[in-house]
C-alpha cells in the first residue's frame, strides 16, 4: 500500500478475529517505531510487546474489559522514561560525538564537541529533571529572564518536559500502528485503562509513565469498525498564513 492507501484503510479495531499475528512481524514493525522524530533524539520511551496470553488477559482487565482488548491477538504498551534522561542524553552524546569525529573536518570538531557535550552534557540533564515543580519553575525563571532580550524557549516546566516526552512516544506509537497497516494488521489506540494496573503488570518502575496502549490484531469482516470514519471539515481546522 502506498501511505495514502495506509492511511485510509486504518482504522481504530474495536473487535478481532481469532486470527494470530506474526510476532516478529510486530516486532519488525516496532523497529520502524523507532524511526519516528524524538524530541532532542532524547528517545525517552519503552515499547512492552505482549503475546503472552495470561498478560493479555490481565491488560485487558486493566483496559476496562473493551472488545477491542479482549480480543487483541497480541499488544503493544507504550511507556515513557522521563527518569531515564541522564542515561539516554549519555548515549546520545556518546553516538554523535563519534559520527561529528568521523564525519566532520578536524579544524571544526573541537568546537563542535564542546557545544554537543554543553547540550546533551549539561543542559538536557538540566531540563528533564524532576524536582516536585520547584527545578521547573527555576528553569521558566531563567527562560523568561533571557527572553526579555531575544527569542528562547519558555515552555520548561516540569510539567512541560513531560508534555515533550509523551509527545514524543506518541509519534513512535503512531509510526508502529502505519508499519502494522501496511503488514495488513490493524491497531487500536487505547487512553481508557487503569495506569496503575498495567504498571504493576509489567512491573514498571515508579518514574515510568503509560502513554497509551495498543491493540493488535486482524479484522473481523463486518465487525470491529465503528461505523464510517468522520472527520471535521478540511476547512474548520486548515490555516494558511
Amino acid at each position: 500500500m502506498t501511505l495514502s492507501e495506509m492511511l485510509h484503510h486504518r482504522r481504530a479495531m474495536r473487535h478481532y478475529s481469532e486470527t494470530p499475528l506474526d510476532s516478529g512481524k510486530v516486532r519488525q514493525c516496532l523497529q520502524l517505531a523507532q524511526l519516528a522524530p524524538s524530541s532532542s533524539n532524547m528517545q525517552l520511551y519503552e515499547f512492552y510487546h505482549i503475546s503472552d496470553k495470561t498478560a493479555l488477559a490481565q491488560l485487558a482487565a486493566a483496559c476496562l474489559s473493551q472488545n477491542t482488548a479482549t480480543t487483541a491477538q497480541q499488544m503493544v504498551v507504550f511507556v515513557t522514561r522521563q527518569d531515564l534522561h541522564r542515561q539516554r542524553a549519555k548515549q546520545v552524546l556518546s553516538a554523535v560525538s563519534d559520527d561529528l569525529q568521523r564525519n566532520t573536518p578536524m579544524d571544526k570538531q573541537t568546537d563542535r564537541l564542546k557545544k554537543l557535550d554543553g547540550y546533551y552534557g549539561k543542559l538536557m540533564p538540566f531540563l528533564y529533571a524532576r524536582g516536585f515543580g520547584l527545578l521547573g519553575m527555576v528553569r521558566k525563571l531563567i527562560a523568561h529572564s533571557i527572553g526579555l532580550f531575544r527569542p528562547i524557549a519558555t515552555n520548561v516546566s516540569e510539567a512541560d518536559l513531560r508534555i515533550v516526552t509523551h509527545k514524543s512516544c506518541a509519534l513512535a506509537a503512531q509510526t508502529f500502528m502505519l508499519a502494522m497497516a501496511e503488514q495488513g494488521y490493524d491497531t487500536c489506540p487505547l487512553e481508557g485503562l487503569d495506569s496503575r494496573i498495567v504498571k504493576r503488570i509489567l512491573q514498571l518502575p515508579r518514574g515510568a509513565e503509560i502513554n497509551m496502549v495498543v491493540t493488535c490484531g486482524i479484522r473481523e469482516a463486518g465487525r470491529g469498525i465503528w461505523g464510517e470514519r468522520f472527520r471535521l471539515p478540511f476547512e474548520q481546522v486548515y490555516r494558511k498564513i
